[in-house]
């Protein structure tokens, strides 16, 4: 096994009284992905803010290639090859694949004043990247809001490969998609870790996580509830963990309590109570 190319010891980040994530540990090593799972308001977006340079840690221990390191800002992450692709993709819908490509690293030919965008290249370079990672772009001055959702991760993803990352933090990736589109991201967060790089694969949905995952960590109320590799854990098991057997359980004491005062729909409030209280035992197909 290799040695971790990113790893966190005992982070915390506080805003005020709030605390935002406690004691946090995870790693990730070169040509593995990291699947740092969570529910709404479990932390993952400051844990996210914290690895990319955006959020100083308040407390615990920040390495990069065995050095500790401390960020002032993502310019300084992104720099050393931590890149992370959010779900928004700082992308131009309306420019074209290879202007948003190149998008605030634009490649120049020249010198002096007459130093000028090489357009060229830039169409050139950008149908090569693109390809390697499997994707074959019809024409690279169609403007990037003409592709699917699952097409411009993967500009976003080849972007920052070709741009040097080493760790790429991939935010809700597939959040938004469909069943085929969220394959096509997954086949390239395969891909991108078959070349070598870090993946750390921020989602929230572990049918998602599961096939292309190789560490599993989950984040609850800003601390870690679980930390397995992929052969210490099932799906099935992931997917509880996941949902959390206590809330399951609550939720369908509720639901039974509703459906025992009769009326429309009772019998449907019990079929699923009786649904939350096999997932919460484990007992799912």
């Amino acid at each position: 096994m290799s040695e971790p190319i990113l790893e966190v010891q005992n982070i915390s980040k506080f805003f005020g009284s709030v605390i935002a994530l406690k004691d946090v540990s995870m790693f990730v090593r070169p040509g593995e992905v990291t699947c740092l799972l969570g529910d709404n308001g479990a932390g993952k977006s400051t844990l996210i803010k914290v690895l990319s340079g955006v959020h100083k840690p308040d407390e615990g221990v920040y390495r990069y290639q065995g050095k500790e390191v401390n960020f002032s800002s993502p310019r300084d992450a992104l720099d050393l090859g931590i890149a992370t692709v959010y779900q928004d993709l700082a992308m131009i819908p309306l420019m074209s694949i290879w202007r948003n490509f190149f998008l605030g690293s634009e490649p120049t030919v020249g010198w002096g004043p007459f130093r000028r965008f090489d357009i060229e290249f830039a169409k050139r370079t950008t149908r090569e990247e693109l390809g390697k990672m499997g994707i074959d772009i019809r024409d690279p001055d169609q403007p990037v809001g003409t592709l699917s959702g699952g097409e411009r991760q993967s500009v976003a993803i080849a972007r920052a490969v070709y741009f040097g990352a080493k760790v790429l933090i991939l935010d809700e990736p597939t959040a938004a998609l469909g069943v085929k589109q969220a394959g096509v991201v997954l086949r390239y967060i395969v891909q991108a870790k078959q070349r070598g790089i870090g993946v750390i694969f921020i989602t929230h949905n572990p049918h998602h996580a599961y096939p292309v995952g190789d560490h599993f960590v989950i984040l609850r109320r800003g601390q870690i509830y679980g930390d397995f590799t992929k052969d210490e854990i099932p799906l099935e098991q992931l997917v509880q963990m996941m949902a959390g057997g206590a809330d399951l359980e609550v939720l369908s004491h509720e639901l039974e309590k509703a459906a025992q005062g009769g009326g429309p729909g009772s019998d449907e409030l019990e079929k699923v109570a009786e649904g939350f209280d096999a997932e919460a035992r484990g007992e799912t197909d």
